[in-house]
This record gives structure tokens, sequence and C-alpha cells, in this order.
């Protein structure tokens, strides 16, 4: 259910289910966060690229499972914490991630789109939290996408659960790019081309230290960068790169 492969610098995780709408089970996290380890320790990689088969990304968890563990709170709180623990991972993930989201990202799909680094979406694409019409909530989602947009968006979304296109998810800061359905797959490599051309330990320390900085102080936030700094100076490919910028000048 979930496909790995690595070519270029880049691994490349799919959400098989499609038959499903790509919707998440307890199996499925669990080898998503092995895809995971598995690229972390893998030193030809330098970014990750997620995406659904078929015509969604993800509709989310299977409604299915949540459902026959709602009696039992031990077993609930288990699969509760399977998702945020895959959310935690992304997000410590040493390697940028990217999302291609095509089709719907609804609920917990909606969830690993926002738990990536960076969301590239095709035009006709959706992202939604429909919880609120199934009596549910959208509880683990909600630390991503408040972190994501204003909070007034966040409260309507969460509120009325209504889908939001690709366009309007872009001009509230939900998403990074909007691309023209025709054109989305070859776009989707050309940027993640380019992105694995770039220095992956610069990659690496600019994630850590935007996402560690989060909810700083205003003083250790420059503490942070200033450790950060003296940190990036000491790799080989700053070395490298300055080398080559002082042999062009």
């Amino acid at each position: 259910m979930i496909e790995y492969s690595a070519a270029g610098g880049v691994a490349r995780i799919t959400l098989n289910r499609p038959e499903k709408r790509n919707a998440i089970t307890s199996e499925m996290m669990s080898a998503l966060r092995d895809a995971l380890q598995r690229a972390s320790h893998d030193t030809a990689i330098r970014l990750l690229l997620i995406r659904g088969a078929g015509k969604d990304f993800c509709a989310g968890l299977d409604l299915s499972e949540v459902l026959r563990s709602g009696d039992d709170e031990a077993e609930a709180l288990a699969s509760a914490r399977r998702l945020g623990d895959l959310y935690i991972a992304m997000r410590r993930h040493p390697k940028p991630i990217v999302a291609a989201v095509q089709g719907r990202a609804l609920g917990g799909g909606a969830g690993i789109a926002t738990a990536c680094d960076l969301i590239l979406a095709a035009e006709s694409a959706q992202f939604g939290y429909p919880e609120v019409k199934l009596g549910f909530i959208p509880a683990i989602v909600a630390t991503m996408l408040r972190r994501a947009v204003h909070e007034r968006q966040a409260m309507e979304l969460a509120l009325t659960g209504e889908p939001l296109s690709a366009p309007r998810a872009y001009a509230i800061g939900l998403i990074n790019r909007v691309i023209p359905d025709a054109e989305f797959e070859a776009a989707v490599e050309r940027y993640v081309a380019a992105l694995a051309e770039q220095s992956a330990t610069a990659m690496s320390l600019s994630k850590k230290l935007l996402y560690e900085t989060d909810g700083m102080s205003f003083e250790a936030s420059i503490e942070a960068g200033v450790q950060a700094n003296v940190q990036a100076r000491r790799t080989d490919d700053f070395k490298r790169g300055i080398a080559r910028f002082l042999k062009k000048s």
C-alpha cells in the first residue's frame, strides 16, 4: 500500500490504495514511517516526494478502522497516537518533504500534505477537513493547520468542513504552488529536480532551524540562528560553495 523508489537524489513515496482513494490504515502509517526512516539513512537522498496513486492524493483515515476503535479507549488512543507520531516523524525528518497533491486531500490526508515542508497542487485539487460533518474533529491535523494559516481561516475550515480549492489554499498560505493540471506532472519533476541540486546539509539545517524557532522568543530565535550559522560555516557543502563562488568572481 506504500510504494518506495529512489533516483536522482529524490525518494518517491506513493500512497497506493487508489480503490479507496488512498485512505490511510494503520498498516499504511507503519509502512510510511518505515519509508521515511529508509530515506533518512540513505546519503544519496536529498529530499522526499509524497504523492497518491490514482485520481486523489488521500481521502484521510480509513473510517471503518476509526469506527472500530471508537469503543475501546486504549485502541483509540493507540490509533490516534500512530497518526500523531507520523506527523512528528515528518516534521523531524532531516530532509525536505514535498507533497504533490492531485484530486482530493481530505482530513488526515490533508494532514499528511500539511505535515510536508512544501506543497505543490494541481489546479483542480481540493483540500478539506470535513470531520465536523461526521461529528468528528480534525484534532491532530489542527496543529499543522494552525501553524500554516491565520487562526480565523483555520477556525472556519474546522467548523464548516467545506472543501478548499487549490487557488484558495494558495491564497491563504496553506500551499506553495498551484500548477495547471496539464502541466502538473512535468512541473513537479522540474521542481524536485531543481531542489535536489541544492546543498543537502544547507536544506537540512534550514528545515531544522525554521521549525525549531517556532514559538521561541525573538532573542532565543536569534541565538538559534547564530548557532545554526556557525554550524553551516563548518560544513563541506559551504566550503565547496564558497570556493566555487570565489573562483567565478
